[in-house]
């Protein structure tokens, strides 16, 4: 790979096209606040750089940033590109990740609304993110031990797996299909709604009238705090290991808490069964 050392880039895509970079120690910063430095590279090496310009990394095959800090200014960096290898660095531009395949992102702290929309194939570790509508429509999700801040996050994602995970949001996995969450917390209000082939194993889940109008949902041994309203129209299979404040219309399947509080069956059509101890 060619090595550039401790250099600074403000043109207009400065690098653009660029193959077989390791970038040490650069800028891409300054007075001519060119965009798209490195749009259309491939295999491309950022070590400890600095990013203050606009959409850097677009349509970048086998891309790995490491040490690196990207500002508010730094607006979506990241789009169109597969193979991409994030590792304790800071993301703080909007529309960080769009569009793209391959994420592994490690030790990294992002604070970006709209991050990993439409994205594929997505392993994270020790992250933490803060924005709105984080992963919207992204397939593919591995994530553990990472911390979620913002609202609508998850919505419309499919095919995740998550643990070891906290969650402080609202409106989070809406329309979600075949998520299993486990040994989390998740705080925040409307949790789930319109979800399908949501899972929840050893989980603690905090709000109000969580997980209504959800198809095939199972929850096994979690604990449910200011929970009311809870499993509205939807079709359950629920083991709870502490009492809840109540449970309304849920449509289908066997429901099993030590204590609720409130317990409200008006919907004649309703085949749930619900067992108190």
């Amino acid at each position: 790979m060619e090595n550039i050392i401790n250099k600074c880039y403000d043109e207009e895509r400065a690098l653009y096209g660029s193959e077989n970079l390791y970038l040490v120690d650069c800028q891409f910063d300054g007075a001519a606040d060119g965009e798209s430095a490195l749009k259309e590279s491939n295999n491309i090496l950022v070590e400890k750089c600095f990013f203050n310009l606009r959409y850097p990394f677009w349509h970048n095959d086998e891309l790995t940033i490491a040490e690196s800090e990207m500002t508010s200014n730094c607006r979506a960096p990241i789009w169109y590109s597969k193979n991409i290898q994030i590792d304790r660095c800071k993301i703080n531009g909007v529309k960080a990740v769009r569009e793209c395949q391959g994420l592994r992102l490690y030790d990294s702290k992002i604070v970006s609304s709209e991050f990993g929309w439409l994205t594929k194939d997505m392993k994270i570790r020790r992250a933490d993110i803060e924005g709105e509508y984080l992963m919207l429509h992204s397939k593919n999700i591995d994530m553990q031990e990472s911390n979620i801040l913002g609202k609508y996050s998850f919505q419309y994602i499919e095919n995740a797996v998550i643990d070891k995970c906290s969650f402080n949001t609202k409106d989070a996995f809406w329309h979600a299909k075949n998520v299993k969450i486990t040994n989390s917390v998740i705080k925040g209000e409307y949790l789930g709604w319109y979800s399908e082939g949501l899972t929840l194993k050893n989980c603690k889940i905090i709000g109000t009238q969580p997980l209504c109008y959800c198809k095939n949902l199972t929850l096994i041994d979690c604990e449910m705090i200011e929970a009311d309203l809870s499993f509205e129209k939807s079709d359950v299979e629920a083991t709870l290991i502490a009492p809840i404040i109540s449970i309304k219309n849920p449509s289908s399947g066997i429901i099993k808490v030590p204590l609720c509080n409130e317990i409200i069956m008006n919907d004649t059509q309703s085949t749930c069964q619900i067992i108190t101890k």
